[in-house]
């Protein structure tokens, strides 16, 4: 059921238009998909993909949350529910967790309570939108989790692992997400690691080129001239800051606060800046070619859905974006560039 208003933070996508995150095709492997189910003991079970299209089928509408702060509502999914896979197998389990692992390159898996998943509706799903799942969006089958950011939901779902103890997923454990991941609470990152002592002295040298400093606390600070190529600062905090002439080329910037920050001719050449906010930025001279702004912010959005104009970012003829790119803003995002 469509809950309103939305999460914290979120700002919805366009209608008609689901974007893309991460990676954009499977692994690897043979063309025929089959879902292997293990169980706690090492039993298994698998279906040919004719036999899940067989299942008990399900249709849910799910609002769906991306971390990086875009929401499309009532997302319509058709699959086989977690709950009548495991009653098709027989498996009446007593696990505490639940693990989705995925055909990619890079091994994506996440974790949930199993009871969590049971209660939540997991869906496996494939077909969204009345139409067989694309690649680009998980197809042919998918994990989709109710009520959870949508990491939590895995493309290209290939095996499901009943576990006694947790295990990370790929965001989980590499990047910081949080487990949790419940939107209305915003548990989108664990608390950063870094204690004031390491802070102070990366703030003292300027150069954070190829660092990971997830949710580095650098307020107010003087930063002018910082140089962070390549590093990674999902969930950071700069606001306040004088960072003109910085360089973020390459860099991971997604959630990053920098409302209220001088960023004058600051390079983001194909940075990540995925749900950054820049409201009431200095964007004179700033360079954003080649950066992805989905779910990005240049101005707060109010009860209504509505861009507070007056709390904008500030750029002019100098500040440099790409057009195309400026398509994959939110829809409220999009009227302040129009």
């Amino acid at each position: 059921m469509t809950q309103f208003p939305l999460p914290p933070g979120q700002q919805l996508a366009a209608a008609h238009k689901w974007p893309f995150v991460g990676e954009r095709a499977p692994g690897q492997g043979p063309e025929a998909w089959t879902l292997t189910l293990v169980e706690v003991s090492g039993r298994r079970h698998q279906w040919s993909w004719d036999q899940l299209l067989a299942l008990p089928r399900t249709r849910l509408e799910v609002d769906i949350h991306c971390v990086t702060r875009w929401s499309i509502l009532a997302m319509p999914f058709v699959g086989v529910t977690l709950a009548d896979l495991l009653k098709s197998a027989g498996v009446v389990s007593s696990a505490g967790f639940v693990s989705f692992v995925a055909r990619s390159d890079r091994r994506h898996s996440t974790s949930l309570p199993l009871a969590d998943a049971l209660e939540l509706n997991t869906l496996i799903a494939w077909e969204a939108q009345a139409k067989p799942l694309e690649s680009v969006h998980g197809g042919p089958l998918r994990s989709v989790v109710p009520g959870r950011y949508f990491y939590k939901s895995v493309k290209w779902l290939e095996r499901i692992e009943l576990l006694d103890s947790d295990r990370l997923g790929y965001w989980e454990a590499t990047a910081g997400y949080h487990n949790a991941a419940d939107p209305w609470r915003e548990q989108r990152y664990l608390a950063p690691s870094l204690d004031r002592r390491e802070t102070a002295n990366l703030l003292a040298a300027r150069d954070f080129s190829g660092l990971d400093l997830r949710g580095i606390d650098a307020r107010g600070h003087n930063l002018a001239g910082l140089q962070a190529v390549n590093a990674l600062l999902r969930d950071s905090d700069f606001r306040g800051c004088d960072l003109s002439g910085a360089n973020f080329a390459g860099a991971n910037l997604s959630n990053a606060r920098l409302a209220d920050v001088n960023l004058r001719s600051t390079s983001f050449l194909g940075a990540d800046l995925e749900g950054a906010d820049f409201s009431r930025a200095e964007l004179q001279g700033a360079n954003f070619t080649g950066a992805s702004i989905f779910g990005a912010s240049f101005a707060p959005v109010d009860d209504q859905g509505q861009v507070v104009t007056n709390d904008s970012a500030r750029w002019d003829h100098t500040t440099q974006f790409d057009s195309a790119r400026l398509e994959d803003l939110l829809p409220a995002q999009r009227t302040l560039f129009q």
